[in-house]
């Protein structure tokens, strides 16, 4: 019998099959191409389970090749990553300009990771009803500035406020598996609440003490849309670490950067400062913004540190 995970506890996963939803555990250890991961099973993944002898309960005896997935490096267990979910049809990165503020460099990682496998990406700035100082409201330009022309949409929402959330969003997630993440306290609960009623997600404020957002979701879950479709919500991320990408690859996964790569003078070039880089030449025209190649040169010596 096949089914899909919707649900992990880190133990116990629930499993959706064609007729009902399944309690089930995993049988063994899944050996999965070479990845040391903290969790084999991920919701989104789709997998063959049979009934255990004698029990209620199921077991996952294989999981089915998975067409893409988001990782990210583990937080607790070095050399360890950590898949937040696989299946996906396009992500939601729910950010917010203050209380947290989402940094630059949190998008970037997230956005590397979801072009690896070149999943679909929008950026969605919430709260928007709450007041800015015009710093705030520059840093929004500036997002709008450096996302929106390489084909990231940036959409403002108030997943608290706003009455017709659902109506703006129901035909962007209709038939579609989709992924909402960002750190802890950015309203990925709040937003899941108003499209998704039945979810329920428990919502609570952020700690004034911190301005960093209390982790109210704790494991990911898949929730079914109305009509066709499913939003995967998951646990605030307050880092975002890249699994180790070698040093030639990284710029495939920068869009701004693929036109240019083959035409660097050296076919091992990594775009630091090696003469005759085409892609450096473009940062110097403005063809490429001066932040995103800084995220780029920070990202690729992260990695090297670390290897």
């Amino acid at each position: 019998m096949i089914g899909r995970v919707i649900k992990s506890t880190g133990s116990w996963y629930t499993v959706k099959t064609e007729k009902d939803l399944i309690q089930c555990r995993l049988r063994g250890k899944f050996k999965q191409e070479d990845l040391k991961l903290t969790n084999p099973i991920a919701v989104g993944d789709f997998v063959e389970v049979e009934k255990e002898t004698d029990q209620s309960t199921f077991l996952i005896t294989e999981i089915l090749p998975r067409e893409n997935y988001v990782i990210r490096k583990s937080t607790r267990k070095t050399h360890f990553s950590h898949i937040i979910a696989s299946n996906i049809d396009q992500a939601y990165l729910i950010i917010t300009l203050k209380n947290p503020r989402t940094s630059l460099g949190f998008i970037d990682r997230f956005l590397v990771s979801t072009e690896s496998f070149r999943i679909p990406a929008t950026i969605l700035v919430n709260k928007m009803d709450e007041k800015y100082k015009d710093k705030d409201l520059e840093y929004l330009q500036d997002i709008k500035e450096i996302y929106e022309p390489l084909g990231y949409p940036v959409m403002e929402i108030s997943a608290l406020k706003a009455e017709n959330l659902k109506e703006r969003f129901t035909s962007l997630l209709q038939g579609k598996t989709t992924l909402l993440a960002g750190h802890s306290g950015v309203g990925k609960s709040t937003f899941l609440n108003k499209l998704i009623p039945d979810a329920q997600q428990v919502t609570r404020e952020i700690s004034k003490f911190s301005a960093k957002g209390v982790h109210t979701t704790t494991f990911a879950e898949m929730f079914p849309i109305e009509g066709s479709g499913y939003l995967i919500d998951t646990p605030g991320i307050k880092e975002f670490g890249i699994l180790d990408i070698d040093q030639y690859e990284l710029s495939h996964y920068f869009v701004e950067m693929r036109k240019y790569l083959g035409q660097c003078r050296y076919n091992n070039c990594r775009h630091v400062n090696e003469p005759g880089c085409k892609v450096i030449e473009m940062v110097e025209q403005g063809y490429i913004h001066p932040y995103r190649y800084d995220s780029y040169l920070k990202i690729l010596f992260e990695e090297e540190d670390h290897k």
